[in-house]
């Protein structure tokens, strides 16, 4: 069996920060010890691989909730497939991510599923998992829920307010399946938008002339999320279910999130960096530009920010994800070219997430053992991964990522490894990057180099959510 012992850094999980060395047998961690103690030394003799962290933080991988790897949508596919998205995953830090298989409308759930191991299998350079979307509810599909919790195989379910004529479930379907969450265990995921007015809205802004990419956080009003995320909480209620609210966007819908949780129930609620960096400026750059940002939910002005961070700092928002769905300017957005409506939703993002993260962290909006939790540890529990994923613990999975927290870079498509031709973050420079990469124990990434390969990544089944009461 291998090992591999991590030297001298400053370990950091959601709950401490020591100087700590790690030892790693195989593919899990076998044990920490303060660096410079006996026990540590004796790691260091034999045939053990030692890698040097001094002047770095040691953290767990990250576990990014929220991806969507060629998905299907708006007449064209997201660009990154399971290989190209999952490399740059790794580069970035992230060593597990959950993704989504599409019911087909009038399928099985297990139609959707097969489909998606299909792209993944043999593909994924790091460990991965399996929400389930949820496009048409059915007697079938609620027994399919149980069967799927049962078996790990997917214990989260996402429905959609959203998009009329494509994953849209009216409140009577919702009601259902968060019924069956309620007594299965699985945590229903909303897309809370009210989807039937925003389409009203569309038809009447395209009626008018109003085409370019900033009306489409116009259309897609915040009082339309915040109206969806009160209707979603209120059903949940109903229920007896609880609720994990997709790319929360808007002070409006946190507050109705923040009111559920002062109450006691079990709603819990995810945001992603474009909310907490970008804003309605970038959808209205000059000509079509704005169209690199079309994302729904849409991004919204500027002074939602301080309120998504301040529900980070006081745990109303739980994890940042970052609902990657990357769509190359050239070709596929400007499918939307003269119409807004026809723009692929969607943003790239899964290799910036933990730099842009512990950008927050030098700036002070942060602590650093928050970083850890809402990026690393929190998916994991709320998922059913922990504390396989998202600590580092003896018995966890050798998930490990040694950063550098004074590495300066500058974001750019041109050095990125996204499959998409532009970057959200153009130009912006942050502090900190990861240096080593490791996934089970085996080094993905190095000083600059790939060390990973495709088929490495293994397909996760999960327990339910940790969190609920």
């Amino acid at each position: 069996m291998s090992r591999t012992v991590i030297r001298g850094g400053l370990v950091i999980t959601a709950t401490d920060e020591l100087h700590a060395d790690v030892l790693i047998e195989g593919e899990r961690i076998a044990a920490l010890a303060a660096t410079g103690s006996d026990a540590a030394a004796a790691w260091g003799n034999g045939d053990a691989q030692v890698i040097d962290a001094a002047g770095h933080y040691v953290i767990p991988g990250g576990v990014d909730a929220h991806t969507h790897m060629q998905l299907p949508f708006g007449g064209t596919s997201a660009s990154d497939t399971f290989e190209t998205g999952t490399r740059a995953a790794a580069w970035g830090g992230t060593t597990t991510i959950v993704d989504f298989a599409v019911q087909p409308v009038g399928g099985a759930l297990r139609e959707g599923l097969d489909a998606w191991h299909a792209k993944a299998d043999g593909n994924c350079a790091i460990d991965y998992a399996f929400h389930t979307i949820v496009s048409d509810v059915n007697d079938g599909v609620l027994k399919e829920m149980d069967a799927l919790v049962d078996s790990g195989e997917s214990t989260s379910f996402k429905l959609f307010m959203a998009y009329p004529g494509v994953f849209y479930s009216d409140d009577g379907r919702i009601l259902r399946a968060m019924q069956r969450g309620a007594a299965n265990g699985g945590l229903i995921m909303m897309h809370a938008e009210n989807g039937i007015a925003i389409d009203v809205l569309v038809e009447q802004a395209l009626a008018a002339g109003r085409t370019d990419p900033r009306y489409h956080g116009e259309v897609r009003h915040e009082l339309l999320e915040a109206e969806a995320t009160h209707r979603a909480i209120r059903l949940a209620q109903v229920a007896g279910s609880p609720l994990y609210v997709v790319h929360v966007s808007a002070a409006s819908a946190l507050a109705e999130l923040a009111q559920a949780r002062d109450a006691g129930l079990n709603v819990f609620g995810e945001t992603c960096p474009q909310y907490l960096f970008l804003s309605t400026d970038n959808l209205a750059e000059p000509g079509f530009e704005g169209a690199k940002y079309v994302c729904s939910t849409p991004l919204r002005p500027r002074e939602h920010q301080e309120a998504l961070w301040r529900g980070l700092r006081t745990n109303d928002l739980q994890v940042v994800s970052t609902d990657h769905c990357p769509f190359c300017f050239v070709g596929q957005k400007e499918l939307g070219r003269g119409d807004f409506s026809k723009i692929p939703n969607g943003l790239p993002g899964v290799e910036n997430r933990m730099d842009l993260l512990h950008q927050a962290v030098v700036d002070g909006r942060i602590s650093r053992r928050r970083w850890v939790e809402i990026a690393c540890t929190t998916p994991a529990r709320m998922f059913g991964l922990h504390p396989r994923k998202g600590t580092i613990a003896p018995g966890a999975d050798a998930d490990l990522v040694v950063y550098d927290p004074t590495a300066v870079q500058t974001v750019s498509a041109a050095t990125h490894h996204m499959n998409v031709d532009y970057s959200a973050y153009e130009g912006r420079q942050l502090t900190g990057r990861a240096r080593t990469v490791i996934s089970r124990g085996t080094v993905l990434v190095d000083g600059g180099s790939w060390h990973g390969r495709a088929g490495h990544g293994a397909f996760l089944r999960r327990d339910t959510c940790q969190y609920l009461t």
